[in-house]
């Protein structure tokens, strides 16, 4: 701030100075003026006979020349006159510095003042660009969030298509399908607690433009089995080929529980209702669930005879019969 007020109010301050070194020069050349008429008044003291003396030889002197008063006066008139001269001469020269120093003074403000208009535009110029810089910033910041959206959109498609495939392996074309469930201790546990009330296996079909399949367990039952048996059920899934298939589906069905010591399998099979809605042509993504809400036992999972659960894993299998 003080900086900035040096600079707009130098030439102010430069008229002051001249202001008051003039009022100072004034003020001694009056003093001067009155110590030279003080002089000039001031006559020594005479006593009569000196003054006669003088009177005689001013007599005598005028009597020789008869100029002589008239040449004292103008010989002091002449030194006035000097006197006055040269205090001209010095106020002038006095003068003409301080007007050249203002001149000075002034040249310096004016190349301050332009100084200072260009840094105030270059400020404003600067104060622009950040400006810019900051829209700049947002438009990238946008693009950026919405690369990370669309990245994250072809996560997500991709993660799908990987399903899709994997769907794909696992799946059959020719209406048998083994179903591995492992953890099944935990998963036994969370279908109790009501974490975890059923499990889907994934599609499977009757043949490559067949009937779409899939099963559904209830580890801790369902209905009339709930919390005393395993309950299995076949549901009957919305394809991209019912239009060409005959409708009720009326396939047989056989349900297996693998012994994985290959000496008692559990089965159980069924023929599909005609009448029921679950054997219908799908119209949403898939028809309710049917099959055997008491396939198996639970207690009888862990016999020491038969090995249905084998290293906390369980093998189903389903075997849908075709018309080929």
């Amino acid at each position: 701030m003080v900086k900035e007020h040096e600079a707009s109010s130098l030439r102010d301050h430069v008229r002051l100075l001249l202001q008051f070194v003039s009022q100072v020069k004034a003020q001694s050349d009056a003093n001067r003026e009155k110590r030279i008429s003080g002089l000039s008044c001031t006559k020594p003291s005479m006593n009569p006979l000196e003054g006669n003396l003088s009177d005689l030889q001013l007599q005598g002197a005028v009597e020789v020349n008869g100029d002589l008063e008239a040449d004292c006066f103008h010989a002091a008139s002449s030194d006035s006159e000097e006197e006055l001269a040269l205090q001209r001469f010095m106020k002038e020269k006095l003068l003409a510095e301080l007007e050249e120093k203002l001149h000075v003074f002034e040249n310096i403000v004016t190349v301050l003042n332009k100084e200072v208009e260009a840094s105030h535009l270059a400020i404003a110029a600067s104060v622009h660009q950040s400006g810019l810089t900051q829209d700049l910033i947002l438009g990238l910041e946008q693009r950026v969030m919405d690369l990370q959206q669309t990245l994250a959109q072809k996560d997500l498609a991709l993660t799908k298509l990987e399903q899709s495939l994997h769907l794909l392996e696992e799946a059959s074309y020719d209406g048998v399908y083994l179903w591995k469930i492992t953890n099944f201790t935990r998963r036994c546990h969370e279908s109790a607690c009501g974490r975890m009330v059923s499990l889907f296996s994934p599609a499977f079909y009757t043949a490559r433009y067949g009937y779409k399949l899939c099963l559904r367990i209830y580890l801790n039952g369902d209905g009339t089995g709930k919390g005393t048996h395993l309950s299995l059920f076949i549901v009957v899934m919305k394809g991209e080929y019912d239009a060409l298939l005959e409708w009720p589906f009326r396939n047989k069905v056989t349900f297996m529980l693998l012994d994985q010591n290959n000496r008692e399998h559990v089965t159980d099979s069924f023929h599909p209702d005609p009448t029921s809605g679950s054997f219908q042509r799908p119209q949403g993504e898939s028809n309710i669930a049917s099959g055997r809400p008491m396939f198996f036992p639970l207690n009888k999972l862990q016999s020491p005879k038969h090995a249905y659960v084998k290293e906390d894993t369980v093998f189903l299998k389903c075997v849908v019969e075709t018309n080929s």
